[in-house]
């Protein structure tokens, strides 16, 4: 397949890029930067110049392309209007998408969140098979703001789009992580002089490695059927203290219960606070029965023995 590619010298796309390659398919990446052409040339894609505010280009890139995944936003735009604002620049692009896909029965693979499902709200393991809880005015300032955008995507389905949401585990870890959750942690860790965890830290956080988010894409891009959410989520369900705990270990810091407080909490977590204390259980079963993924990576704890969240100083 000739695949459009946009994030793609990302976190999770750098990942994604290769995985395609190898697999066989022909890859256009958006570039809107000389670093980052050379960067996507680095990894076998064709270049494609242009932005994500440019919506005549993405559709025309769409529209050549035999499918389309999509792991961009606008990180400018988090400091100045948080997700509210993020969200709000990413829903035109993919009712762009739309208008370029429709009727032909493309696939259309975005990215989502593991938390979109609202698990809090559930009270049990979430699965591929719950929505994403719908967002409105009262949830601009919270990660539910985004989730107008997994709604769309999945209703672009109606339009004759093989649409399909990933939903991307709360921790994506792997050697080129430099600035996802667990290198706050750490960095937290280091300046407080110790590993916190919200209360009694049995609220459960989930993960995967970023190799194994990649095929999940490819697979989904491949043979995923439309309007579905699949999870990428390989540790489904690990305790925040047992995470606390195996950072601890290797900085040498003791892993303190910090009070679930309006302030003690934001004291140590920042704006980590209202995150740290949910708890997020999922479930990958029908990711792996019906698109056959199977998680061929280290998992979490395995792969915070190896060293590389922690260079020697």
């Amino acid at each position: 397949m000739r695949v459009f590619v946009t994030g793609g010298t990302g976190h999770s796309g750098s990942y994604i890029v290769p995985e395609l390659i190898a697999a066989g398919h022909e890859v256009t990446g958006l570039a809107r930067s000389d670093p980052a052409a050379a960067a996507l040339s680095a990894l076998g894609a064709k270049v494609r110049r242009g932005d994500l505010q440019d919506l005549d280009g993405l559709k025309e890139a769409a529209a050549d392309s035999d499918g389309v995944i999509h792991v961009a936003h606008r990180q400018d735009l988090l400091f100045s209007g948080g997700i509210h604002a993020v969200a709000a620049a990413e829903l035109p692009i993919m009712l762009a998408y739309g208008e370029a896909l429709a009727g032909t029965g493309k696939p259309l693979v975005a990215a989502g969140s593991i938390g979109s499902p609202g698990q809090g709200f559930l009270g049990r393991t979430a699965t591929e098979e719950d929505p994403a809880l719908p967002s409105g005015d009262e949830h601009k300032g919270s990660l539910r703001a985004r989730n107008v955008v997994e709604t769309t995507v999945i209703g672009l389905a109606e339009r004759g789009v093989r649409s399909s949401v990933v939903r991307i585990a709360n921790i994506a870890h792997d050697t080129t992580d430099r600035a996802g959750f667990l290198p706050t942690l750490i960095a937290l860790a280091k300046e407080k002089g110790f590993v916190g965890y919200p209360g009694d830290g049995t609220n459960l956080w989930n993960a995967v490695h970023a190799r194994d988010v990649a095929s999940v894409f490819r697979l989904a891009l491949e043979k995923g059927p439309a309007g579905k959410y699949w999870h990428a989520v390989d540790d489904g369900g690990i305790p925040f203290r047992e995470i606390a705990e195996a950072i601890g270990s290797r900085l040498g810091l003791p892993a303190v219960s910090v009070p679930v407080d309006e302030l003690v909490l934001p004291g140590y977590f920042g704006f980590l606070a209202n995150i740290v204390t949910q708890s997020y259980p999922a479930s990958n079963l029908i990711t792996r029965r019906t698109l056959g993924w199977e998680p061929a990576q280290p998992r979490l704890l395995a792969d915070l023995d190896n060293g590389h969240y922690f260079p020697a100083s």
